[in-house]
């Protein structure tokens, strides 16, 4: 087969040249986008050379799957990493990792982070290298740290790309498959796209048009960072003469029109179902001409469909399950990590991915791991796995990547993903460090969703009372009518017991929530009856200080006089000596 034609077949360039550090892809139909590509990335660097600094701009492009997103982002890659003293990033979102705190943003950032000499990488992070630095997987948070507050991770990032960019300059940043980004990272990008034009930064993001594609936590993120975009690009479908060149370039010029025509009916146009149904044409043996073309549309079924049973018939059992194993891990796929998620050899292993790399359903990354061909054929792999099958090998994942010292917080999306109700005490241990863990990195949305998984496990009853606590504590006033809930039920004494520390950490904290809400009344009464049944004078003591502060804020209230009556009289009491005093 020639080059071209295996171009084709693969549908993201095999051919790699050793100077680039992406695959030289034929793109057809695209030149406008890329004039447009060319045009930005020559604006950035002719005027960093001639001084300029504030000269950023974001370029997008979306279209359905399929159309040709990633080869295009690819090809951007290429073109920038031509130009002298520039340095591209790159990120793709995944549909299994879009839940994963900063997944998008570490692939953007730790390579060119962990490049920096000592010196410069002190520079760069300045004081946040404490927040910025766990979150972007650096290091660990160091023992006994309180937990982040997103906004100030947000604030550390800031910091952080304000002092790399100009260092790294020109700079440009691409992100593939935004839909899926993570709710951290999109939340960052969202805010940094806005001032990216005082840097020396191209933004370069690619998203499926169709909001039904974007998980709904994200969409109003996804639709703020997309309207800043000054220039913008909705890939069209391919023309019949260039899906006419794709059939003849891997058919040979005997197919006929009428049969090119059919097939580009067929597939609309798009070219990852021109490279299947290519396939399916070629396997067959179908002759391209004009009365076999009412074939083309069953062919067409069994090519984008990717059943379950169409996948085993493709590749026989030992090799889906390595792909079912490769889908649990999304992108950038570690060989020896899915070799143990699938339990094979290290010979069958190796079996596998040669086959699957013939089937066209993976490719080898830059950096020697696995990816899939396209973010369609993983959503079709993972999509095949039976139920109970997927939720064993979500086990299996979480213990092999802990296993493989990559931590807590990568095993925890496959922990919140396992079978609940077994009751297992070593799953709930594990959630609540994955919890504290990250809120380490200000990232509650994640703590919050591995809480409400230990809790249907569930957990045992003497500690139950206090994973709900956890669970009110890492929503506190992100999410009031959730805090006070979840409070709520931690102090209600059917749930099980709470420790009396907690007891009185959880009122003060629901009293909190309660203020900021509005309901200053509530919140002294909240505190004003747990101190009454709180034997332990010291923490009673914090209640009672909690309920007159509660009141004194109130514009009006009931006994004005009387408070200030029971204020004096608690202060009488007080030396000023003790922490709890003052």
């Amino acid at each position: 087969m020639t080059d071209q034609g295996n171009e084709l077949r693969t549908g993201t360039g095999s051919e790699r040249n050793e100077d680039d550090p992406a695959p030289r892809i034929r793109l057809r139909d695209r030149d406008t986008e890329l004039r447009s590509v060319e045009a930005a990335v020559d604006r950035l660097c002719r005027e960093f050379a001639a001084g300029g600094t504030e000269i950023g701009e974001l370029l997008a492009f979306s279209g359905r799957p399929g159309i040709g997103k990633t080869s295009l982002l690819h090809e951007v890659r290429r073109i920038a990493s031509l130009r002298e003293g520039a340095t591209v990033l790159f990120a793709r979102g995944g549909e299994r990792q879009f839940k994963e705190p900063y997944h998008v943003l570490r692939q953007l950032l730790q390579p060119v982070l962990t490049q920096l000499e000592p010196d410069e990488f002190g520079q760069v992070m300045g004081t946040w290298e404490e927040v910025v630095g766990p979150a972007m997987g650096l290091k660990q948070p160091k023992a006994g740290a309180r937990r982040l507050d997103p906004q100030g991770v947000r604030d550390g990032l800031d910091y952080v790309l304000t002092q790399l960019a100009p260092r790294r300059a020109p700079m440009v940043m691409i992100v593939d498959d935004l839909h899926w980004a993570d709710a951290e990272s999109l939340s960052w990008l969202a805010k940094f796209a806005v001032r990216s034009g005082e840097l020396p930064v191209l933004l370069v993001f690619a998203f499926r048009e169709d909001e039904s594609d974007w998980p709904t936590e994200t969409q109003d993120l996804r639709r703020g960072v997309l309207n800043l975009a000054s220039r913008k690009h909705e890939l069209s479908r391919l023309t019949l003469n260039s899906v006419t060149d794709m059939i003849r370039a891997e058919l040979g010029d005997r197919a006929e029109d009428a049969f090119c025509y059919e097939f580009w009916n067929v597939v609309n146009g798009n070219p990852f179902e021109a490279v299947a149904l290519l396939d399916q044409v070629r396997d067959q043996e179908l002759e391209p001409v004009e009365e076999n073309s009412r074939q083309l549309r069953e062919l067409a079924v069994d090519a984008t469909g990717m059943t379950l049973k169409s996948w085993l018939d493709r590749l026989g059992p030992a090799t889906l399950r390595f792909a079912w194993a490769c889908a649990m891990l999304g992108t950038d796929i570690r060989i020896d990590l899915v070799t143990r998620i699938s339990t094979q050899s290290a010979e069958a292993a190796r079996e596998s991915i040669k086959q699957l790399r013939k089937q066209r359903v993976l490719t080898q990354s830059p950096n020697g791991n696995l990816e899939f061909v396209h973010p369609l054929i993983a959503s079709s792999i993972y999509n095949t796995m039976p139920e109970a099958t997927r939720l064993g090998m979500h086990g299996i994942s979480a213990v092999e990547i802990e296993n493989a010292g990559l931590g807590l917080l990568a095993a925890s999306r496959h922990l919140v993903e396992t079978h609940s109700g077994e009751g297992d005490d070593r799953i709930v241990k594990k959630l609540r460090r994955a919890a504290v863990e990250h809120q380490l990195i200000g990232a509650p949305e994640a703590a919050q969703r591995c809480l409400h998984r230990a809790l249907n496990e569930p957990p045992a009853d003497d500690i139950k009372a206090e994973v709900m606590y956890e669970l009110g504590c890492s929503a506190l006033l992100t999410d009031p009518v959730a805090t006070v809930n979840q409070l709520k039920l931690a102090l209600d004494p059917d749930e099980g017991p709470l420790r009396p520390e907690l007891r009185v950490d959880a009122t003060f904290r629901l009293s909190e929530v309660l203020a900021h809400s509005g309901e200053l009344g509530q919140a002294a009464l909240v505190c004003q009856k747990e101190a009454e049944q709180t034997p332990d004078p010291v923490r009673r003591q914090r209640l009672q200080a909690a309920s007159f502060m509660w009141h004194a804020f109130r514009k009006s209230e009931e006994d004005g006089p009387g408070r200030s009556a029971r204020l004096a009289e608690l202060y009488e009491n007080l030396t000023g000596r003790e922490a709890a005093d003052r």
